[in-house]
């Protein structure tokens, strides 16, 4: 049961009424269909969505019209009943966001795509955009129902079009990151517009942080979207040094959002896939700021994104040449085998390899950084078989750097792998 049912195990009795007959748990957003019978939101609409959308549950009468009627009535009694027993360790339901209108939804469309003039002002249609904005952040049920209609190409064509109005831009790109862009032409259409990527790119050096943010984000979801292998080797996107520039911006300011540091990475990620582009991320600096917020905070998701990028630029000499200069790079990536996760780990792995391949002098690092003893438990775990390849070649690599067997078979780190036998 949820959270705010456990205080039914000291004796609280819920009342019949209060329950969904579908779920049998505290009605959240208590709603009534066309036959009179009132259950939980959520559970009505999975029932529907199941291919249940004929009968009523409870009275089996057939479902004639799915309008859900919000029961206002029923929902302030149960907040009542929440409140009465708080000391008892019950919360208080929260009231719920009603979902979006279609028809509010299309007239907000049109407010905010009208030609501003004498009877529409820029606020106006910002405050459209505003109220759009707050139906997406409200469910992805509403983002779905926005984006359906239409509303990426109708924001496009706003971003890029009042480019004079900063209010109407932000308000625009704000909305468009969140929802999803799902026909392949639309990013084409911008991503093949020298004059929409350059509006972007100016974007991300915008005074506003959110504006910078967004700007990424879109970079992200069109460079993600765009599928040909041609059309990315020609992303004018991907071949600009401001492009790099302005998203790793996003990864050094020191007092960067949670949401900053996820969008940057993501972006950069997204960029560095595109094989030409990537001398042009080690130029801008991506390696220090890599491993600098590696070493610092970055969350698992993120961690993960960075390490791939770091193995991707590791792929070419300059790379790995302004990797390994910096010197928290090898005892970093030793540190995160099998520390993180089974995809950290090969990635993490993959890099060194590179690293190790390149010159003696890293090999030498990373063996002194215990790398052996990590790779050998590599090979035992249950980690991804590239991962155990990656390993393998490194074992090899460093054949010369092994310690005497007897020497660490005993130790803390080998207490659990008797089975371990060095090649």
């Amino acid at each position: 049961m949820p959270r705010n049912l456990q205080p039914l195990d000291l004796g609280i009795q819920i009342p019949y009424h209060f329950r969904c007959p579908i779920s049998l748990e505290l009605m959240q957003d208590p709603v009534t269909v066309c036959t009179g019978q009132t259950y939980d939101r959520a559970s009505i609409e999975s029932w529907v969505s199941i291919g249940n959308n004929t009968t009523c549950p409870v009275t089996r009468a057939p479902l004639s019209d799915f309008t859900l009627i919000p029961n206002h009535t029923l929902r302030r009694l149960i907040q009542e009943w929440c409140v009465a027993n708080r000391s008892n360790g019950v919360e208080r339901i929260p009231t719920p966001k009603q979902p979006a209108d279609p028809t509010s939804v299309r007239a907000l469309l049109s407010q905010a795509s009208a030609i501003t003039g004498t009877h529409v002002s820029v606020r106006s249609r910002a405050a459209a955009l505003r109220r759009l904005r707050g139906f997406a952040r409200d469910s992805d049920k509403n983002r779905v129902l926005i984006a359906a209609l239409n509303a990426t190409e109708v924001l496009i064509k706003i971003l890029f079009s009042e480019t004079t109005s900063s209010e109407l831009v932000s308000e625009s790109l704000a909305l468009l990151v969140m929802l999803p862009i799902t026909e392949p032409n639309q990013c084409v259409s911008i991503s093949s517009d020298p004059g929409r990527v350059e509006f972007l790119t100016r974007l991300l050096f915008d005074s506003s942080i959110e504006t910078r943010v967004n700007a990424a984000a879109l970079i992200e979801i069109v460079s993600t979207g765009t599928k040909s292998a041609d059309l990315k080797g020609m992303f004018s996107i991907s071949n600009s040094e401001s492009v790099f520039e302005g998203v790793l911006n996003l990864l050094r300011n020191p007092i960067s959002s949670r949401r900053a540091l996820k969008i940057g990475i993501k972006t950069l990620f997204a960029l560095c896939l595109v094989k030409s582009t990537r001398h042009i991320a080690i130029t801008a600096g991506a390696p220090e700021i890599l491993i600098d917020r590696l070493a610092a905070d970055f969350d698992r998701c993120d961690t993960e994104r960075a390490l791939a990028t770091v193995e991707l630029l590791c792929r070419s000499p300059e790379g790995c040449a302004a990797f390994g200069e910096h010197a928290l790079t090898v005892p970093l990536l030793v540190k995160t085998i099998l520390r993180v996760s089974d995809r950290a780990t090969e990635f993490a792995a993959g890099a060194l390899l590179a690293l190790c391949t390149a010159e003696e002098r890293w090999r030498e690092e990373a063996a002194a950084a215990g790398v052996v003893v990590q790779l050998l438990l590599m090979v035992q775990s249950e980690c991804t078989e590239r991962a155990k390849k990656k390993a393998q070649k490194l074992l090899k690599l460093l054949r010369d750097s092994w310690p005497d067997y007897n020497s660490f078979a005993n130790s803390d780190d080998f207490g659990c792998s008797s089975q371990v036998v060095p090649f």
